[in-house]
């Protein structure tokens, strides 16, 4: 679910990002955890998801692992990537335009018959 299905499609990562309604809940820090999947993160379209869910206040432009030893940017990192939901809105791919409805923070990736 990280980039558009959709059949002919070059570039359809990362989705942008359409928000109605966003919704914070709190989660345990784990900076284990964090420490452990930072090298998996893209950035740059961590960032990106994080500007259109209005929680990048705080992130910088670009990270490296170094970071990892600041407790502020690792709680940072913890809420804009476990405490940040997007309840209602869409998922937009890049180069269709294509917009996949989310309801109840469940996207809805169903292709049309044409687009398969």
């Amino acid at each position: 679910m990280l980039s558009c299905h959709i059949k002919n499609v070059r570039n359809g990562y990362p989705f942008l990002i359409e928000v109605v309604k966003v919704s914070e809940h709190e989660a345990d820090f784990d900076p284990d955890f964090l420490k452990h999947i930072f090298p998996r993160i893209n950035w740059p379209a961590f960032l990106q998801g994080a500007v259109s869910l209005g929680c990048r206040e705080g992130l910088p432009e670009e990270a490296n692992e170094s970071m990892l030893e600041d407790e502020g940017f690792l709680k940072r990192f913890h809420h804009a990537l476990l405490e940040v939901f997007l309840e209602e809105g869409s998922l937009v791919c890049p180069e269709t335009g294509r917009k996949f409805p989310v309801s109840k923070g469940i996207p809805n990736m169903l292709l049309n018959e044409d687009e398969c």
